[in-house]
């Protein structure tokens, strides 16, 4: 859901872009039905939109804060990107002066890449497309300063916003204007666009570094133990207790890492002096205490199940 304009010529580039955002919850048939209609341009405004999709039964949430556009090297970095069930689907333009590569990904693999010297390039879907091409056609004069390609681009977008709910009527406008010749471009391009794609390389990989992390921490509170037995005094140094986990009992720290596994020793504190080799060590109403007379004790670890 986007419209981006992008102009590059022998002067620079300049690139204009609807900031909406539009996320989508309901029956699939129903969805392919309101999306076939609101691509056919049958659904002119934001109201009609909200209407229409609370009759199919889909809820819509649209946000006008989305940045599409970023300033990459020398060149300008435009994208519009569609979410699938299991990976991001994403079409960039790259432009600077005298030069753009347009880049298909799929999560962080590169489909295509095709290059470019001059023109005005239109990412976004195909009603929105002819209605920005229609308009440029009409008001485009003969003078293509940058400035003057971004102020037409601006009034483009907000056009088109009112005769479509797929684009905003907030938008970004950025400009570069580099010194370089077609085939410098390129090579700048080529440059910035590699490295480009290795900072979303990686930042996938830390991204599902995090979720597998976080996956781990939820199944590992699942099994933080609130009630059962948990071992027994094996050795006590004044209120310190070596407690020996039974084989159904291991000890982790706080980033999860296990540091006892069941059959080992782990440290405990007791403020009881009532406390002998044997002694059975629960846990009972989320209090950890000796079985015999429910004294306190205190632990720095976290005491989950196999």
């Amino acid at each position: 859901m986007s419209l981006i304009i992008a102009y590059i010529g022998k002067k620079g580039c300049v690139m204009a872009a609807d900031k909406r955002k539009i996320g989508y919850f309901g029956d699939k048939k129903n969805l392919e039905i309101l999306e076939e209609e609101l691509y056919n341009g049958e659904i002119d405004n934001d109201d009609d939109f909200l209407k229409r999709a609370s009759e199919l039964g889909i809820s819509i949430k649209i946000t006008d804060d989305a940045n599409k556009l970023k300033v990459v090297g020398n060149a300008i970095r435009g994208e519009v990107s569609t979410k699938g069930t299991f990976e991001t689907k994403r079409r960039r333009i790259y432009g600077t002066t005298n030069g753009y590569q347009i880049v298909e990904l799929v999560g962080s693999e590169t489909k295509s890449r095709n290059a470019g010297e001059r023109g005005i390039v239109l990412f976004g879907n195909v009603y929105a497309k002819e209605l920005a091409q229609s308009l440029i056609e009409k008001k485009l004069k003969s003078s293509k300063s940058l400035r003057y390609m971004g102020e037409l681009f601006e009034d483009i977008l907000a056009e088109v916003a009112t005769k479509t709910p797929t684009v905003g009527d907030k938008c970004d406008v950025l400009m570069q204007q580099p010194n370089f010749s077609k085939s410098e471009a390129q090579r700048h391009l080529n440059i910035t666009i590699d490295n480009d794609i290795k900072v979303l390389t990686k930042f996938r990989q830390e991204l599902t570094e995090q979720l597998v992390q976080q996956s781990i921490a939820i199944d590992m509170a699942n099994k933080i133990i609130s009630k059962g037995d948990i071992g027994r005094v094996v050795k006590v140094d004044g209120n310190m207790l070596y407690v020996q986990l039974n084989d159904k009992t291991q000890a982790m720290d706080g980033n999860w890492k296990q540091l006892a596994a069941p059959g080992q020793n782990v440290l405990m504190f007791s403020e009881s002096d009532n406390v002998k080799v044997g002694d059975k060590v629960v846990i009972e109403n989320e209090d950890l205490c000796l079985k015999k007379d429910k004294s306190s004790l205190r632990c720095d670890i976290i005491l989950c199940s196999l």
